[in-house]
């Protein structure tokens, strides 16, 4: 009496599975297997403990983004202190008539690209980015017919121009994630000991500027000679990060410097020329530290938007394993239907 009564409530539903396939039979035939039920778990696991890491991995990156931030402010006091001196004392010497090393313009017959790198990957198209400016920048001095030398800066370009034996000076690798002045003193001492000794007649860097947690910018920028009109600049920007409706953000804002004047009747104990010569090279690992840093926040916001696109991938990635699996057992579950009514029947 029991089998008939299965039989009776079954055999509809396998009429109706024949007359219109279920949709789980749009999924590849080893999905339907019970041995496979336990592959699409163990992969829903895996994909759940990758989408852990890439959100810790954001939030590290987010941190050491504030770290960045915080080193910008605590190193913008000596910027501009060093600025005003250099400001006040343009304004007593003509340039023009100071014969100095890191301010001479000579014709340019070889150039020295610094670039600026990182030593890691996993933030998105930020490394690639800044090598193809690089590479463009020296095409474009091939063409004029200038020489050109690398100074690398980060694992990522020197691996990337030392597999294509490409002219290289110097390298660095290994820096701190938050830059350090020592470190952009090390690299302005090799700079300058190229440019003075004349080797390099130019000095450029080519490094990714930031501008915001999803956009950043290769740029190139010259270093050396020096020229009054970076001296003069005295408007500069720095970011902030903050946090709105749980989400991170920057905030851009100009920081106008007020420069002091010394008064007119000031009494130098050196010659103005020799305190120039003195500050001008520590403006320039000013430029470099800065430089640094900028490029440092970029990777940094690069590898936070990289880990949450990854985050995000990995939750729908879960989504359509978990419809899968479900599609997958719903199939199994109607099969071993299918098999008992198969059974009732032909008893």
């Amino acid at each position: 009496m029991g089998i008939k009564i299965l039989t009776y409530y079954l055999l509809p539903i396998t009429y109706y599975l024949l007359l219109f396939p279920h949709p789980s039979s749009l999924i590849p035939h080893p999905l339907k297997d019970m041995a496979n039920l336990k592959a699409i778990r163990d992969r829903i696991a895996s994909v759940k403990n990758t989408k852990k890491i890439t959100e810790a991995m954001r939030l590290v990156a987010a941190a050491k983004v504030r770290r960045a931030q915080e080193q910008v402010n605590s190193t913008r006091p000596f910027a501009d202190s060093l600025a005003q001196v250099l400001y006040n004392i343009q304004g007593k010497l003509q340039f023009e008539d100071v014969d100095l090393p890191l301010l001479e313009q000579r014709e340019i017959k070889k150039v020295a690209l610094l670039v600026v790198s990182g030593d890691r990957g996993l933030c998105g198209g930020y490394n690639s980015s800044v090598i193809r400016k690089a590479e463009i920048r020296a095409k474009e001095l091939t063409a004029q017919g200038v020489e050109y030398t690398f100074v690398l800066v980060g694992r990522k370009a020197t691996q990337y121009f030392g597999n294509r034996s490409a002219p290289t000076e110097k390298t660095f690798i290994g820096l701190e994630q938050i830059p350090t002045a020592p470190e952009a003193a090390e690299i302005g001492d090799e700079l300058l000991s190229l440019f003075l000794a004349e080797e390099v007649d130019k000095v450029e860097l080519i490094y990714t500027k930031f501008v915001s947690l999803i956009a950043s910018k290769p740029v190139v920028q010259t270093l050396l000679p020096l020229t009054t009109k970076g001296l003069e600049e005295k408007d500069d920007e720095i970011f902030r990060l903050t946090t709105k409706g749980g989400k991170f953000g920057v905030e851009r804002e100009t920081v106008t410097t007020e420069v002091d004047e010394f008064p007119k009747d000031t009494i130098f104990e050196q010659d103005p020329v020799q305190i120039l010569d003195a500050l001008l090279p520590l403006y320039l690992n000013n430029q470099i530290l800065r430089a640094l840093q900028e490029a440092a926040a970029s990777e940094l916001a690069a590898r936070m938007t990289a880990m949450n696109n990854a985050s995000e991938n990995a939750s729908e990635l879960m989504g359509d394993l978990t419809l899968s699996y479900n599609k997958a057992r719903q199939a199994a579950i109607t099969q071993e239907l299918s098999e008992v009514v198969a059974g009732a029947n032909s008893l």
